[in-house]
């Protein structure tokens, strides 16, 4: 009894507790119990850096062709762009709804994907040179991804450092966890 008052009331317990009719406010993944957003997040965040390690991995050892680099880039550079889209109009919309006193905060996650966002461009732009040439411009598109993979680095730990609290509190999910949770099935 004592975790469940811990564990907080209203319809996250109630769902958590079974009680058929009620979905929870809370992003679930599996449908089967709550799942801490912070965590979802991390993973979300982990799966991204996993993606674009094994293409730079690939450039790295000319594992990858130019046509497949390209493909490859251009579903990760989705990926990402996906996620960040769904961070900027839907979980910051509703955490500043919840947590006005993160503005600040979220206006610095917001300004750094737009950074994000000009080097996935010049990434794409990169791999599609690359894609049509013999594969010496596979070097280029390597450096701009290593230094994508620098920013994202920070960038997800300062944003999991900065959110996570009240990302656990109990942000409603009025759909935005599928674009931040989630990329589909394409190709990594």
């Amino acid at each position: 009894m004592a975790a469940a008052s811990r564990a907080g009331g209203g319809l996250r317990q109630a769902w958590r507790c079974g009680i058929e009719g009620t979905r929870p406010p809370v992003a679930s993944p599996d449908g089967d119990r709550a799942v801490a957003l912070s965590l979802q997040l991390a993973r979300a965040h982990q799966e991204l850096r996993q993606r674009v390690r094994e293409i730079r991995s690939g450039i790295a050892r000319r594992e990858l062709g130019a046509a497949v680099l390209l493909t490859h880039c251009l579903a990760f550079c989705a990926a990402l762009t996906s996620h960040h889209q769904g961070e900027d109009t839907g979980m910051f919309d509703r955490l500043l709804h919840e947590r006005p006193d993160l503005a600040p905060t979220i206006a610095k996650l917001v300004e750094d994907h737009g950074l994000i966002t000009s080097i996935l461009s010049r990434v794409g732009d990169l791999a599609a040179v690359a894609a049509r040439s013999d594969g010496s411009a596979l070097d280029a598109v390597g450096r701009e991804l290593d230094g994508l993979m620098a920013i994202m680095e920070s960038h997800f730990a300062y944003e999991e450092r900065a959110i996570s609290a009240a990302l656990d509190a109990g942000v409603a999910d009025n759909g935005w966890s599928d674009m931040v949770f989630r990329f589909g099935d394409a190709p990594s």
